[in-house]
């Protein structure tokens, strides 16, 4: 059988399931992406709402990913890039702090900020030197515990941790206590000193659109619900049938398979956006609220960066990553006397809410990459996305090329699968 007409299917448009379709295409395959909604992106979208720019939840893509500049055009892209700092709203004031060394700008405001002592200052640029020196895979292979246990060990100040680290990593994590690995801190942390934070003038859709073009031999079947995954057929939610050689589930896989036994647990956030008539932060930098007493973590004005489309106000995208059982209209309340009471924002006009139930997979022990084998768990059957190693971008894209690999490896026997390995890493 040539290889073209191997029946291969991919379950979810999203970003791992594009990069495997990019990998089999890559040997010469043609495959089927199976995706329940109407377009790409999984949970990389964007939206244009009267004229605005919505992506759903606040994203950024780190330029220092080793997977993304693999597989991205940057220069298309159009990458605009934010400044490597915050501005921290604490007690009535805000202080800006960030990195010195790759904007001097920031030196001042840095060193005269109030959320942290002088020594800790000078421990943020030494773990920023430590961790360049640090392989990734070295920092995945090191003893797991909290971050806030790991920034203790670090000698920071519970000062400097309730200030920055905590709203900081907050909006990274979705979690608002630093209970996440230190592995994605430090591997988080290292990316962000090697890299800047960007976003595509498109909005973040326009990483998963660059990676559609690059498709030429896959077809997609959109607005299609899978029900079920079997060795040699895929049942959809209409009863039909879909005969497969092989098929990579690259979406939550619980549901559809009845032998898996774990399920992958979700941190979830809420993304609201605002227009209002002026900014109060003028540069392209992240606002955190630091203050114990507010429901929101983080803010950014989009249009502090160039955009493909832009509305008529200035537009305010807010994060909340605490839990709450507020309904739609008393969150959007409680949002809009933060903005006031924490961030002297006034007379901000709601857009439109993402209530973003599986954010982030919450993960216990964190990995940066697999062997293609570990995919498989059935003989027909592999598994993708950032649920099996990490929660990011640069792991869904390694987790996607995996198990297309893994299928390729299935494909040619004779080939000794650990002789093959190390080749596809």
């Amino acid at each position: 059988m040539d290889r073209k007409d191997y029946k291969i299917h991919i379950i979810g448009a999203g970003i791992s399931g594009l990069l495997a379709a990019k990998t089999l295409e890559n040997q010469g395959y043609r495959p089927t992406i199976i995706e329940a909604t109407d377009r790409i992106g999984g949970r990389v979208k964007t939206d244009i709402v009267d004229g605005y720019q919505l992506d759903h939840g606040f994203q950024v893509l780190l330029d220092a990913y080793p997977m993304a500049k693999k597989h991205l055009d940057y220069d298309a892209l159009e990458l605009q890039k934010l400044i490597p700092g915050a501005v921290i709203f604490k007690d009535g004031s805000s202080n800006t702090i960030g990195d010195p060394l790759r904007d001097l700008s920031l030196l001042w405001s840095t060193m005269t900020a109030s959320v942290g002592s002088f020594s800790d200052k000078l421990k943020i640029l030494k773990l920023n030197v430590k961790l360049k020196g640090r392989s990734l895979e070295t920092i995945f292979a090191a003893e797991e515990r909290s971050t806030r246990e790991y920034l203790q060990a670090e000698g920071f100040s519970e000062r400097i941790i309730s200030n920055f680290f905590k709203p900081f990593f907050a909006g990274i994590f979705l979690e608002p206590d630093l209970k996440t690995s230190s592995r994605m801190f430090e591997f988080v942390y290292k990316l962000f000193g090697e890299g800047m934070a960007v976003l595509p003038k498109a909005g973040i859709s326009a990483i998963t659109e660059q990676l559609k073009s690059q498709l030429n031999d896959t077809q997609f079947k959109f607005n299609t619900k899978v029900s079920a995954v079997n060795d040699e057929h895929i049942l959809l939610d209409n009863n039909q049938k879909l005969q497969t050689h092989f098929t990579i589930i690259a979406t939550e896989a619980s549901s559809l398979l009845s032998n898996l036994n774990t399920k992958t647990q979700w941190k979830s956030c809420d993304n609201l956006y605002f227009t209002v008539k002026s900014k109060t932060i003028q540069k392209p930098i992240i606002g955190l609220v630091a203050d114990a007493d507010a429901l929101i973590n983080n803010l950014f004005y989009c249009n502090s960066v160039a955009t493909k489309s832009k509305g008529a106000q200035e537009l305010l995208s807010v994060t909340v990553v605490k839990k709450h059982e507020l309904n739609e209209k008393d969150l959007i309340m409680k949002v809009q006397e933060d903005l006031k009471q924490f961030c002297d924002i006034e007379h901000s006009t709601f857009l439109k809410r993402y209530q973003i139930l599986q954010a982030l997979p919450d993960l216990e022990h964190l990995h940066y990459d697999c062997s293609p084998t570990e995919t498989r768990i059935k003989p027909t059957i592999f598994l993708a996305g950032d649920q099996m190693l990490n929660g990011s971008l640069n792991a869904a894209m390694i987790a996607g090329e995996r198990a297309a690999q893994g299928v390729i490896l299935a494909l040619e026997d004779g080939l000794r699968a650990d002789g093959i390995t190390s080749e596809y890493r």
